[in-house]
């Protein structure tokens, strides 16, 4: 498994998400206000997306860029081909 320096970072945000989830969840089972619960949502779905762009740009930085310089036309069409995969994530 690779660890990028960028991982714990990645990790913070994901457990922030996680509470933040786990508030919206009480928030619904509460009957809390709808404002409220959708402002919670918003902080959960913003910090996986935070999550997730750092991740993608960490690989195309530190994987597939690093990589992309050593090797040949069948291994860099391989690269090309996954860096395409990867960005539909983002």
């Amino acid at each position: 498994m690779t660890t990028h320096s960028t991982h714990p970072a990645i990790i913070k945000r994901l457990k922030r998400a996680d509470g933040h989830l786990k508030s919206v969840i009480t928030m619904l089972e509460e009957g809390r206000g709808c404002l409220e619960t959708a402002q919670q949502l918003h902080a959960v779905e913003k910090a996986i997306t935070n999550a997730k762009n750092t991740l993608v740009h960490d690989h195309i930085d530190h994987c597939f860029n690093a990589e992309l310089f050593n090797k040949d036309a069948t291994q860099t069409r391989a690269l090309i081909d996954e860096f395409k995969a990867i960005t539909k994530y983002l």
